[in-house]
């Protein structure tokens, strides 16, 4: 495991931004992990197809409190079919799937990469992206 890798997830993990409650949000759903117990509520606040701001509360080991958090630094400001894309380009990334092209393009989340290398964290990695997959429609 690469030391930036760590690094990166421990900031995120200690020092999360975007770990607060969203006042505003029109976009709220839960998202659970089963097979460890994460658990995480994502908020998003949407207007004329792009998000403007977001937030997460909830509980979970320190790959999913980090993912969310680096995802949602990500993804504000974008309209919703980028952040759709980003988030199809980390879940191949984290499965192995991705090009060396679209990991740059995940910038921090680049750094969740070796989580291809461990699949029983993937799900863990994936939580909030699948949970703002699944609150913009997008049909599994």
């Amino acid at each position: 495991m690469g030391t930036f890798y760590n690094e990166i997830l421990t900031d995120h993990n200690l020092h999360p931004v975007n770990k607060h409650e969203l006042p505003g949000a029109n976009l709220v759903l839960e998202g659970i992990n089963p097979s460890c117990g994460d658990d995480i509520i994502l908020m998003l606040k949407e207007e004329n197809g792009t998000i403007v701001d977001g937030a997460f509360t909830g509980n979970g080991c320190a790959i999913s409190q980090a993912s969310a958090d680096i995802m949602i630094d990500m993804i504000v400001g974008k309209p919703k079919e980028e952040a759709l894309r980003l988030a199809d380009i980390f879940t191949r990334m984290v499965k192995g799937e991705a090009s060396e092209e679209e990991i740059d393009e995940l910038e921090e989340a680049g750094a969740l990469r070796e989580i291809s290398h461990m699949p029983a964290r993937v799900k863990c990695a994936v939580l909030g992206w699948h949970t703002m997959e699944e609150m913009m429609g997008k049909k599994e």
